[in-house]
């Protein structure tokens, strides 16, 4: 009778008490889907972008308008090749140099995060490198750079036991280091070249203001600069909000941030530079802070890529250049910066999102076997005699 009860208490307790992990199971094979579904969106908005950059005349839309599949492509091919003739042989090979710069810089912005939460031993260079192209490739391409890079940031460093609070705090570090290189070189650009706030007052009312004041937002921009450099000297307390604890990040995170931040923004503003043409150019300084000024508004406006907002900047600021040769050049920069990188992150999401699906079957296997092992052993346990 004592064995009955026993049976009955254990197939009861089993039959109530849910499998072990079992939100986690099915987030383990939710996670992929959802990469995958990011995939397809990412191919989807890619076409659309190499539309958008092909179509500079309305015969070449009609003509898509009425096309299949594959006449398609040959459109879109063709009048990017068109654009992509403009530029000299040599300009390539320097915007290239530029792109690599520019995401090595991107993914120093991971590695200050990590260093600064004190979480970089065991995750290799490599790994954050990958980690970070993917994420950029595709915050830069969809918008919402939080969400988006947040999401694939999450999914990778969480696989190395990073908790949600720290990968918070290290995408909102990756974020700051962006803005603070840009609230850096803007700075340096209005107190050096305040003129290039003139011709952007046809575009917003914004900009009508004088070099004076211009150069005086320079200075404000500096200012800022070392007053964060000061609170990290000065070594602010952590800010505690229950049990989360914010800290200010300290002299050799911030000094990497004054390294990281600005060769990023130059690589990527080397990339228009190098691919603009010899004739009317007005110098890398001018055409870094028309970079700056025209990323951020594409950015704070949720625009993709920046499309529309660069091209009216740019052409303000450079009515020296002809405006053929400035959509040659940021289409160079879509082409390096944005597209490159969005087609070759999508082999890295789907082959990642693979393991991570073949590791869950694989723990959800070894589960199984530990749970009948577990049921044979008390089986064999009941029917043991007294």
């Amino acid at each position: 009778m004592r064995r009955l009860q026993t049976a009955h208490s254990l197939d009861t307790s089993l039959a109530v008490r849910p499998p072990a992990g079992f939100m986690k199971k099915y987030l383990d094979y939710l996670w992929p889907l959802i990469g995958l579904v990011a995939v397809i969106w990412s191919v989807e908005l890619l076409w659309d972008k190499l539309k958008a950059e092909a179509l500079t005349n309305e015969a070449m839309s009609a003509r898509l308008e009425h096309a299949g599949l594959w006449d398609s492509v040959a459109i879109v091919a063709g009048g990017i090749g068109q654009k992509i003739a403009l530029i000299p042989p040599a300009a390539f090979f320097h915007a290239g140099l530029a792109t690599l710069v520019a995401y090595a810089a991107l993914a120093w912005y991971d590695r200050i995060a990590l260093l600064h939460l004190g979480k970089e031993k065991g995750i290799s260079w490599p790994y954050i490198s990958l980690c970070s192209f993917v994420t950029y490739a595709l915050s830069h391409n969809i918008g919402a750079s939080v969400f988006s890079g947040g999401m694939v940031r999450y999914r990778a460093y969480h696989a190395k036991g990073l908790t949600a609070a720290e990968i918070a705090v290290l995408v909102a570090l990756c974020s700051f280091t962006f803005a603070f290189g840009t609230i850096l070189l803007l700075g340096l650009v209005l107190v050096g070249e305040p003129q290039i706030l003139r011709p952007l007052h046809r575009l917003s009312q914004w900009f009508g203001i004088g070099d004076t004041q211009a150069r005086l937002i320079g200075f404000g921009l500096l200012a800022f600069c070392v007053l964060y450099t000061i609170g990290s000297w000065l070594r602010f307390k952590p800010l505690r909000i229950g049990k989360f604890e914010l800290v200010y990040p300290r002299l050799p995170i911030v000094a990497r941030q004054y390294l990281a931040a600005p060769l990023e923004l130059m690589g990527a503003a080397g990339i228009i530079y190098f691919a603009l043409p010899d004739q009317g150019n007005p110098g890398f300084f001018i055409v870094l802070g028309a970079f700056l000024i025209s990323f951020s508004a594409g950015l704070l406006s949720q625009v993709p890529g920046g499309v529309g907002v660069m091209e009216a900047v740019f052409l303000a600021v450079m009515p020296g250049v002809p405006a053929p040769a400035v959509f040659a050049a940021l289409l160079i920069w879509r082409l390096f910066y944005l597209i490159l990188p969005l087609v070759l992150s999508l082999p890295i999401v789907l082959a990642f999102e693979r393991a991570q699906l073949r590791k869950a079957m694989a723990h959800e296997t070894q589960v199984k076997a530990q749970e009948q092992a577990a049921a044979k052993a008390a089986a064999l346990h009941i029917d043991k005699p007294d």
